[in-house]
């Protein structure tokens, strides 16, 4: 087995990576930017070294220098966890080139599978069905419209070298195209250096349903089953589940033998997930492949029992899969919050600053993967993710209830968190009889939330984080509170305490 693994990334997915190498015996080595000090993936690992200035371009991304180091300390292999030079092909060839293992696929089949257009061509080659549209970029307006017209107002323009919702635009006629069409590409050349985009038929209503796969160096392949990602804002996750309420078990063969094929027609290996989009008749489509670790992954892991970073570091190594696909079971359901340092009230802004108190929650079926403590610091450069709740139940029910409560029992103070939120999304009907779509958020959340949180619930609030602060500096305080003042509005804030 690997002696000694470089973390090419930080916060809570090199944390979760470090404990898979502790229980493998494998020395772990993060790296770190100058903003990243304190930082508990630091902290945690065997071995700690600076990359870089704060800027992720001078210390995460700098591919060179981070090989260069692998090699100067003697490690066998990089896992780059998700984000960051995750799916950069021309990274991980630069690693095999080094002779470093690679944690990950090889750079070809993220080659094939990371421009979406030639994707689309394989997945409709390998009988994966795909969203009708176009398998090459748009070159002009004029063709985009006739192709539109074709398939069928509305269509999505979408990146062809990305994802992430950059680059996209959902188009309603002709007289839209135009400023649609412009804006996508300039999006996309911004964001991915290419101003490449393609068209599809824009599917209304559906859910977003991904699958986990695993593969090795010896031509196995099984899948993990599916998972529920529909609650989203502007294509970017917030709540994943395992399984999917709205898949049924004939549904789950065809769309796990789909993901398989997937697999399979860019020769993979290594963990990966295929993601479809699937209509209220559940017929579904091939979106995109994420040929990496999923943010998601450990809803999949609390109902499979099944370690996935621990059998990526197998893979890698030469191992054959560990289990065949009469091994894997789905025991429960699983449910996954991710905890952001941002304003929901002010336009989702991030959210900056030193935390200054952190209480874990515990109990049956409940997990946090979390890359914060009490001496982290949240800088303004990355991703403002600070952890992950994910709770387990026997069935869907008991982990929504395990999950109302281990969010009220998690305290995170110093910065502002999005965890109030989740309190109002996990009990709306839609959310609880599993019929909500991608849209849920943006139709069911987004309007009760004001220009300016102008209500006088803040004032509540506020007594509510003074209260926490006087208990934790002195747990015989004696605190009044007063909110005479609290009264009830459409806020969502004020909702989730009716």
């Amino acid at each position: 087995m690997f002696k000694k693994i470089l973390i090419a990334n930080r916060g809570e997915i090199a944390h979760r990576i470090i404990k898979a190498c502790r229980e493998l015996s494998i020395t772990s080595v993060a790296i770190y930017s100058e903003a990243d000090v304190n930082a508990l993936h630091v902290r945690r690992a065997d071995e700690a070294y600076l990359i870089g200035p704060s800027p992720a371009s001078e210390s995460y991304l700098n591919k060179e220098k981070i090989i260069a180091l692998a090699k100067q300390i003697g490690a066998d292999a990089i896992h780059p966890g998700y984000g960051f030079l995750s799916e950069r092909a021309e990274f991980i060839k630069m690693v095999e080139e080094a002779g470093i293992a690679f944690i990950g696929p090889s750079y070809k089949s993220v080659e094939m599978m990371g421009g979406k257009t030639d994707a689309r061509t394989l997945m409709k080659q390998h009988n994966v069905p795909i969203v009708p549209g176009t398998t090459e970029p748009i070159t002009n307006i004029e063709s985009g419209k006739k192709i539109a017209n074709e398939i069928g107002y509305p269509v999505m323009l979408k990146a062809a070298a990305g994802g992430g919702g950059k680059g996209m635009r959902k188009v309603f006629s002709d007289e839209e195209f135009e400023t649609a069409f412009t804006n996508a590409r300039n999006e996309a050349l911004k964001s991915f250096g290419s101003d490449a985009v393609y068209l599809e038929k824009f599917i209304e209503h559906p859910k977003h349903i991904e699958v986990q796969i695993l593969a090795d160096k010896h031509g196995n392949y099984v899948h993990l089953f599916e998972r529920e990602c529909s609650v989203q804002r502007r294509h970017q996750k917030v709540i994943e589940e395992a399984p999917s309420i709205a898949v049924d078990d004939q549904t789950r063969r065809k769309i796990t033998t789909a993901a398989i094929d997937a697999a399979k027609a860019c020769g993979y290996y290594n963990a990966g997930t295929i993601e479809f989009l699937m209509d209220r008749d559940k017929s579904f489509y091939f979106l995109e492949m994420n040929t990496r670790l999923q943010v998601e992954h450990p809803v999949t892991e609390m109902i499979t029992g099944f370690d996935i970073v621990k059998e990526q570091i197998r893979i890698a190594y030469g191992e054959k899969l560990s289990v065949t696909q009469n091994d894997l079971q789905i025991h429960g359901h699983a449910i996954e919050c991710r905890v952001y340092a941002e304003d929901v009230d002010n336009n989702f802004a991030p959210s900056t600053g030193k935390i200054t108190h952190h209480r874990l929650t515990s109990g049956p079926g409940v997990r946090i993967d979390r890359g914060i403590d009490v001496m982290s610091e949240v800088p303004i450069y990355y991703d403002p993710m600070l952890a992950k709740v994910i709770c387990w139940g026997r069935d869907r029910n008991e982990a929504i209830v395990r999950m109302k409560r281990a969010l009220c029992e998690y305290q995170i103070c110093g910065v502002t968190t999005n965890m109030p939120a989740f309190n109002w999304m996990l009990k709306q009907k839609s959310f609880l009889d599993g019929t909500f779509d991608i849209n849920f958020l943006e139709n069911e959340f987004l309007p009760l939330i004001p220009d300016k949180w102008k209500d006088q619930s803040t004032e509540y609030l506020e007594d509510i984080v003074a209260v926490m602060a006087a208990l934790i500096k002195n747990s015989d305080s004696e605190v009044t509170v007063t909110a005479n003042n609290f009264t009830s509005s459409n806020n969502w804030r004020t909702q989730q305490y009716e």
